[in-house]
């Protein structure tokens, strides 16, 4: 929709593989390459109402020294449990239901998927942890929980950094303002903010003009010397480079290096106009395709109808045409080289805001001595972990792990922030079998938890202070995030995060019994046929809040 703010197009990006296609064009991001200006008016009373990015007075921008971790807020330390299982006080159990057993519902929905009992782990348990589990079914083993782990990234980062932290993104220049010219290099010093979406990325760009600047007589340079990463194939998952879920972190992520395309049907023109979001430099884009006209009016797969090409760094081409029963869609795709997309996306927005450039855009490190500018906020982690867990969010979330490993040692990298969780994980929660967490994501092959220890860790997390922001971030059964077309009749009843993968399937938060009580509930499936487990996962819910 035109106007909509790019969050609420882009974030539904539930981390899926090629057998669950269709949320990943879903999830991603859009914006205008031909419109005018007054597009701009309701993405920015949005931004200006509901993102908080903040320009404070220039200032040195020496970072100051690597602090050891430390939990941003003081919390009471987690009880002492001997074994990698569930730890339970010797109390009575809360229902005579065998723990080890799976309520028949449950079972039935299991053996429809095709699931082998030995693939699936379950634990349901008191928030407090001061009974024995309800449920504890597998609960040792080690499963591969997909999207999921981004509970422990999230519930880590709110207790370490803070649910207020803030990402600073600093505009410098060697140069001086002189009759709306800058005469000299601007430099712009990404921190690894999560969410540098398109409308935040125009008010920065329009609070930049606002320091009298129209003509950069020099260099842009872009830097995201923040993040020391190795080269990163966006290919290496799941070979699907030109999926936005697939996007390579970045100390200066624009829009998660994803384009949108919107198709709108001209049928007396016989063609689709398409509008490309955001504006983009240096890639030659089709305005249009040719209507097709399908058997028996129906929409189909109109995006092999395109056949798209993507693999050209310098344009994208379409062999096809759009099926004029299919209406409007949007189709948001991560063009090839996407070292290039931040320097292509930054020029075309500033030309389009009217601002122009002599020299070039391009990608390199600010040198000391240069002068501030202004500093440009994100919003605060408690805003970005609700986007990252209400929508999974990939890309989001391994910002926020590198920013772990920045917090660290100074600079962000996949090592610092498993370091960074492991420290974490083994003072709140001590005793239980550490994740094996890889990018933070989920979006691995190799990233593993046991259930016994994820619900440990939701039990402590129930005590925390920031339990009501961790809480808030989860989808919400049958309303909202990746939850909301929940087959549950427990709806509004339970936040629980979901995670699939081609192999695996898993949900894990909280849940509303019917007498008030509330239960930790993970569940995670581990097999060829884990994606059929969902319809057990309804069960379950419902198994739980009748208890």
């Amino acid at each position: 929709m035109p106007g909509l703010g790019i969050a609420a197009r882009l974030l539904p990006m539930q981390q899926i593989s090629p057998m669950v296609p269709a949320s990943a064009s879903r999830a991603q991001p859009a914006t205008s390459l031909t419109a005018g200006s007054g597009r701009w008016l309701l993405p920015v009373a949005i931004a200006l109402s509901q993102v908080a990015c903040a320009q404070t007075p220039a200032a040195s921008f020496a970072d100051p020294a690597p602090t050891p971790i430390r939990l941003a807020q003081p919390v009471a330390a987690a009880p002492q449990s001997p074994a990698a299982t569930v730890a339970v006080a010797p109390m009575a159990q809360a229902s005579a239901w065998p723990a080890s057993r799976l309520p028949p519902e449950v079972e039935a929905a299991l053996q429809r998927g095709k699931l082998a009992p030995d693939a699936v782990s379950v634990v349901v348990m008191d928030v407090s942890g001061a009974q024995r589990p309800l449920l504890d079914v597998r609960s040792d083993v080690a499963r591969n929980p997909a999207s999921v782990m981004k509970l422990v990234t999230t519930y880590a980062a709110l207790e370490i950094l803070g649910p207020a932290y803030t990402w600073d993104t600093r505009i410098a220049t060697d140069g001086q303002v002189a009759q709306g010219a800058l005469n000299g290099n601007l430099y712009v010093q990404g921190a690894g903010d999560p969410k540098l979406v398109m409308e935040r990325l125009w008010l920065l760009q329009r609070r930049l003009q606002g320091q009298g600047i129209q003509v950069i007589v020099g260099d842009v340079v872009l830097d995201s010397s923040a993040f020391a990463l190795p080269p990163i194939d966006p290919a290496r998952f799941d070979n699907e480079p030109y999926r936005p879920y697939n996007a390579v972190p970045d100390a200066l992520l624009l829009n998660y290096k994803s384009l949108t395309m919107r198709f709108i049907p001209d049928v007396a023109a016989g063609v689709a106009r398409i509008a490309y979001e955001p504006a983009i430099a240096h890639l030659r884009l089709p305005s249009t395709v040719p209507l097709l006209k399908t058997k028996g009016n129906a929409c189909g797969d109109w995006r092999g109808a395109l056949k798209a090409q993507m693999a050209d760094p310098t344009q994208i081409q379409f062999l096809g045409g759009y099926p004029a029963a299919c209406g409007e869609n949007s189709w948001a795709v991560a063009p090839a080289a996407p070292d290039r997309f931040a320097p292509r996306v930054f020029e075309g927005m500033w030309r389009e805001l009217g601002g122009k450039v002599t020299g070039q855009v391009r990608m390199g490190t600010t040198p000391d001595g240069v002068q501030p500018l202004m500093s440009f906020s994100s919003p605060s982690l408690g805003e970005v972990v609700r986007d990252i867990n209400k929508y999974s969010n990939n890309v989001m979330t391994q910002q926020v792990f590198l920013t772990l490993g920045k917090q660290r040692a100074g600079v962000g990298t996949f090592e610092g922030g498993r370091q960074a969780v492991a420290q974490w994980w083994s003072e709140r929660v001590p005793g239980m079998a550490a994740p094996t967490i890889d990018n933070g994501a989920g979006l691995s092959r190799d990233a593993r938890i046991t259930a016994g220890s994820l619900a440990k860790m939701l039990s402590v997390a129930w005590n925390s202070n920031v339990m009501p922001e961790l809480m808030a971030s989860m989808p919400i059964v049958g309303v909202d995030g990746t939850l909301k077309n929940s087959k549950s009749a427990h709806t509004g009843g339970a936040h629980l995060k979901t995670g699939t993968l081609r192999d695996a399937s898993a949900i894990a938060g909280y849940v509303n019994g019917r007498d008030g009580r509330r239960w930790v509930v993970v569940a995670m499936a581990n097999s060829d046929n884990a994606p059929q487990a969902r319809p057990a996962w309804d069960a379950l819910i419902d198994w739980v809040a009748a208890q």
